[in-house]
This record gives structure tokens, sequence and C-alpha cells, in this order.
């Protein structure tokens, strides 16, 4: 069976764009141009992932993620031309997986639903991997022990911790709040300054080159993504 994917977006040209491209890649399209159509559409149709866009003419799109997380926590990647720093931390924290700023191409969105798709299915069996493994990055996770390139590198429990949040999220952009919060605690949300020198710790440790990461990315301004394998 097809996985099927709930565009919601009023845009008549990137409903064209995704009606000619999902469907060719396996899914299954639905679609509504407004607010109201989506959730409805949302309510009585089981989808695998909501395409969804903030600025729609009936509702806010935070409103709509919001409405949708009352009930389902279906991955919701936000398809939006609005690239501020702070919208894009308030749809993350408000419970959007994913967030895609327009322009975009094809083969960036399709990484981006196959990553939520995977960790949908983690969730819906309650499977934890016993490894994370992403280009020379490999972690035990049962063990506990990660490895760069076959050699084993030591993490303090602190950078472990970090890096176990960030596979949990990977290929999701984490804000900087939430991170405080999973690995400090909710006192340290606003202590940003921990985040950054244990994220450029776990750079040097992991990285070839730690001032170009290829898989610890920085979202300026919102937060951290942990490339995923898929991408």
């Amino acid at each position: 069976m097809k996985p099927r994917i709930l565009l919601i977006e009023d845009d008549v040209h990137i409903r064209r764009f995704l009606r000619a491209s999902l469907p060719t890649q396996g899914y299954e399209l639905l679609e509504a141009a407004d607010g109201r159509e989506g959730l409805a559409l949302a309510a009585s149709q089981p989808v695998e992932v909501i395409l969804l866009d903030l600025g729609l003419p009936d509702l806010e799109g935070i409103e709509i993620i919001r409405q949708v997380r009352q009930w389902s926590r279906v991955p919701i990647i936000v398809l939006s031309a609005r690239d501020q720093e702070r919208e894009k931390v308030v749809t993350l924290d408000a419970g959007a997986d994913d967030y895609l700023t327009k322009p975009f191409g094809v083969g960036e969105l399709l990484a981006r639903i196959r990553v939520a798709l995977r960790r949908s299915l983690q969730d819906r069996e309650g499977r934890a991997e016993t490894f994370f493994e992403v280009g020379k990055i490999r972690v035990d996770l049962e063990k506990r022990r990660v490895f760069r390139a076959g050699e084993e590198v030591h993490l303090t429990p602190t950078e472990y911790k970090l890096l176990t949040v960030l596979i949990r999220h990977a290929g999701k952009v984490v804000t900087h709040r939430q991170l405080l919060k999973e690995v400090w605690g909710p006192s340290f949300v606003d202590q940003g300054a921990y985040l950054r020198i244990f994220v450029r710790h776990l750079r040097r440790k992991l990285e070839d080159n730690p001032a170009r990461p290829a898989f610890l990315l920085t979202d300026p301004g919102v937060g951290y993504r942990l490339r995923a394998p898929e991408e």
C-alpha cells in the first residue's frame, strides 16, 4: 500500500508541482487548499505525513499544528516562504517535525519524507534500534560506544547524552530550547552557551572538518540537525 501524504497548500503551483512529483515516487497524494479542509481530511483519512503551508487563507499553520497535535503524532513537515528564525522556532516547538523553506528541491523534500516515515514507523512499533550509522559515524546504543571511521571515540556523559537526543530526532531540526531541556533540564532552557560548547566538542570528535560539518548541522538561530542515514 502506498504511503498517503496530505498536502495542505493554497498555492496552485506548489500543488501542481507536488502532484506531478510525489505519485511517481510511490506516494499517494491528498490535497487541501485551505486549513479547514486540511483538518477535515487529516481527521477522516489515515495519512502518513502532512505537508503544511503556514500562510493559508483561513487558518494559520501554527493553529493547524496545535489542533492536529491534540489527537495525532503524524509527522508534519512545514513548507513555507517564511524564513525568519523565530517563525521556525515557534513552528517546531508547536509540534512540527521539520521545516523546509520555499523554494525547495524535490530531492530534499523526498529525503525529509523518508526520514519522517522511518521515525514514525519506529514510534508505532516501539522499536529502539541498536545501532545508528551515518557516514563514518557509528554508534552502538546498547553498549554506549561511539566510533568514527572504525576507531572508538571517547565522549563525556553529557556529550553522549546530547548525541543520543540528536540521534533520536535524526533528520529533524531540534530547537536550542528543546535540546537544553532534554540534556540539561528545564532550568537550563535559556543557557545557550552550554549547548554551543558541547556541539563544538562533538564536532571536533566526530567531523572530518569541524568548521564545515557534514553531519551535525546548524540551522542558524533555530537549532541543530543530525543528518539521517537516508539523506
